[in-house]
């Protein structure tokens, strides 16, 4: 069965983004310690790259490694929405959890208005030998923790002090389980957790 895995930057503190929705603030490094860590991350998961700066990086012909569909949240969304780009990941399958977007945003978008839950159970059981990538956020992963199978955790060096938190849910304290970690001499981590 394909899994769910919620592939995210995170702060010290739990924050995947600020109170506005932003993510500059995520400390990358100096211009070597970056293109280390890109260089690394992306040939693990070049599909996580946006399609508009899969060419910069030499990724337009790479093939999806990992994940065949992104499932995000209307913040996770907005950012590209914002720069007028409609559907960011053309490269994947992409659904938006939002009650409020217009169901015609973009054709090679599907937005779910509610029930995420249904989607995801339903999209698990397709046969395909990639999986699902959680995108964000908060609030969706909070909904979708039950059926989180991976946490793939890129936590920066810093703390937000408030903001979207990685999790967003009922109190529901689930395990998981350190499946391996790298560190990067920009001081990011990189931590993969499988569910107990």
């Amino acid at each position: 069965m394909r899994k769910l895995a919620y592939y995210v930057a995170v702060t010290l503190d739990g924050r995947i983004a600020g109170p506005g929705g932003e993510y500059d603030f995520f400390p990358a490094g100096d211009e070597q310690q970056t293109a280390a860590y890109q260089s690394w991350t992306t040939s693990l998961y070049p599909e996580t790259v946006p399609t508009a700066v899969r060419p910069a990086l030499g990724l337009d012909r790479a093939p999806n490694r990992r994940f065949d569909t992104v499932l995000m949240g209307l913040g996770s969304y907005r950012p590209a929405l914002d720069a007028g780009i409609t559907s960011p990941y053309a490269h994947l399958r992409q659904y938006v959890v939002s009650s409020t977007l217009a169901p015609d945003t973009d054709p090679a978008v599907t937005v779910v208005p509610s029930d995420p839950l249904a989607l995801v159970r339903a999209l698990k059981r397709e046969a395909s030998e990639l999986d699902i990538w959680l995108c964000g956020g908060g609030k969706l992963a909070g909904a979708l923790q039950p059926e989180i199978d991976e946490l793939l955790l890129k936590s920066y060096p810093v703390v937000a002090g408030a903001g979207v938190p990685l999790f967003d849910g009922a109190f529901d304290p689930t395990a998981f389980t350190v499946a391996e970690r790298t560190a990067f001499p920009n001081g990011v981590t990189l931590t993969r957790l499988t569910r107990h």
